[in-house]
C-alpha cells in the first residue's frame, strides 16, 4: 500500500508538471528541461535587494511550509559591500544580497525558480535598515550585522550560476553590466547541496571576493531521517586571500590564490560567526547541518568533535548515504548533509579537520543544554 501511494504521488506530480509545461519546456524521466530565454534589461528599482520568503542567512534555513510544488520567485541583487571578516580585516566584498556568504536559497525537488538580479555594483546599497517587501534574510541580516557592513561602490559586470540549474551556461549565466537586470527560470531537479557562484572571468577573484552561497533542494519525498531531526543549520566553508591594503582595508592578493595560500578559511564569512553566536541543540537531539565547501579552491574535511556523523547523504541526495562517518571530505563546490546525536551535555567543536585551515579560522562550536526528554 504504501509503494502504491508513492507511485501515485510521483505520478500526480508528472500530470501537474505536465500540465504546468511552457513553450519549448520538455520532460524526461520526470524532470523538467528546455528553460525560457534569459531576459536582460534595465529597470527603475529601489527596493530590498534580497526577496523571497525561502532566503535566509546563515546558519538559518527556511521552512518549506507548502505541499508538492511551487515557484519560487526570488530576487538577489549584487553589489559592494565593506565587511569585516575577522577581527582587524576588513575589505571591500563583492557580494550577493549584502553579506558573505549570501542567501541560503531552500526549495523542493520539482520546484521551479524564476530568479531576479540587478549588478548595483555602481550604487551605495544599505543593508542595514532593510525596506519592507523583503525577505526573512534581509531582517536577519540587518539584525545580526555580524559582518559590520557599509556600503561600497566597484563597478563591474557580475553574472549568477546555480549549480542546482540544469540550463544552458552561456544563457542563464551570462554577465551583465552594472545597471542591468538578469532574469531566468530553472527547475530544481535534483535533490541536493549546491553553490551558486559569480560565473564572471576570472571566476577565482569573482568567487573569492565573496560571490557565492548555498542552495538546498530537499527531496521531493523528504530524507528517511526528517521525522527525527530536532535541528538544522546551514554551514558554508570558504577561502580567502587578502594582504594589507590602502585605507586600513584589505586587498585581493592574486599571486597567494593561484597558490592557493589563504589568508583565512572561515565557517559563514567571520571567524567568530559560529562561535560568539553557537549552534544550539540538547543531549539525546539529532541534529542536521547541510553543509557546502564553497572554495574557491581548497578542500575540507568537515568534524565535529565529539560526535560521529550517524548519517551521511553525501552532496545531499537520499541516494548517496553513509553511516557512522568521522568527517567528511569535500572538494571546493561540494555538498553534504550530516546528522549526529549529541552525546550529552556540552560545546562541540566545528573543525576543519585538516588542522592549517582550522587555525586560519575554521572552527565554530554548537553548544548543547541538558536533556530535556527520557
Amino acid at each position: 500500500m504504501r509503494e502504491l501511494l508513492k507511485s501515485l504521488t510521483i505520478l500526480s506530480a508528472l500530470l501537474f508538471t505536465f500540465t504546468a509545461l511552457s513553450e519549448g519546456e520538455f520532460v524526461v524521466d520526470g524532470m523538467v528541461f528546455g528553460m525560457p530565454e534569459a531576459r536582460v534589461f534595465q529597470e527603475d528599482y529601489e527596493g530590498p535587494p534580497v526577496v523571497g520568503d525561502t532566503l535566509t542567512l546563515l546558519p538559518a534555513i527556511a521552512p518549506l511550509e507548502y505541499e508538492g510544488n511551487v515557484t519560487h520567485e526570488i530576487r538577489i541583487d549584487t553589489f559592494v559591500q565593506e565587511i569585516e571578516i575577522a577581527p582587524g580585516v576588513r575589505f571591500n566584498a563583492w557580494t550577493y544580497g549584502g553579506a558573505v556568504p549570501g542567501p541560503v536559497l531552500h526549495v523542493r525537488e520539482g520546484d521551479r525558480v524564476v530568479f531576479r538580479m540587478a549588478n548595483r555594483s555602481d550604487e551605495e546599497v544599505v543593508v542595514t535598515d532593510p525596506t519592507s517587501g523583503g525577505s526573512p534574510f534581509m531582517e536577519q541580516l540587518a539584525a545580526s550585522d555580524y559582518q559590520g557592513a557599509l556600503p561600497a561602490v566597484t563597478p563591474m559586470p557580475h553574472s549568477m550560476d546555480f549549480h542546482a540549474g540544469t540550463v544552458a551556461a552561456n544563457d542563464k549565466w551570462r554577465s551583465i553590466a552594472p545597471g542591468e537586470t538578469i532574469e531566468f527560470e530553472w527547475v530544481a531537479n535534483y535533490p541536493g547541496v549546491y553553490i551558486y557562484h559569480c560565473g564572471t572571468p576570472m571566476v577565482l577573484m569573482h568567487t573569492a571576493m565573496g560571490q557565492y552561497g548555498v542552495v538546498v533542494v530537499s527531496p521531493r519525498d523528504g530524507f528517511p531521517t526528517d521525522d527525527r531531526v530536532d535541528r538544522e543549520y546551514a554551514v558554508v566553508q570558504s577561502d580567502f586571500y587578502l594582504s594589507s591594503g590602502a585605507n586600513g582595508l584589505h586587498q585581493f592578493d592574486a599571486v597567494a590564490a593561484f597558490d592557493k595560500h589563504a589568508s583565512q578559511v572561515l565557517f559563514n564569512g567571520h571567524r567568530n560567526a559560529l562561535s560568539e553566536q553557537p549552534l544550539e541543540a540538547n543531549a539525546g537531539e539529532r541534529v542536521r547541518i547541510y553543509f557546502l565547501n564553497a572554495g574557491p579552491s581548497l578542500t575540507s574535511t568537515f568534524h565535529v568533535i565529539g560526535a560521529i556523523f550517524d548519517v551521511v547523504y553525501y552532496e545531499g541526495s537520499p541516494e548517496n548515504v553513509q553511516r557512522g562517518v568521522q568527517s567528511v571530505l569535500l572538494g571546493a563546490g561540494m555538498g553534504a548533509v550530516v546528522e549526529f546525536i549529541v552525546p550529552e551535555e556540552g560545546e562541540y567543536y566545528l573543525v576543519d579537520h585538516e588542522f592549517a585551515d582550522k587555525e586560519k579560522g575554521a572552527v565554530g562550536v554548537l553548544r548543547a543544554g541538558p536533556r530535556t526528554t527520557n
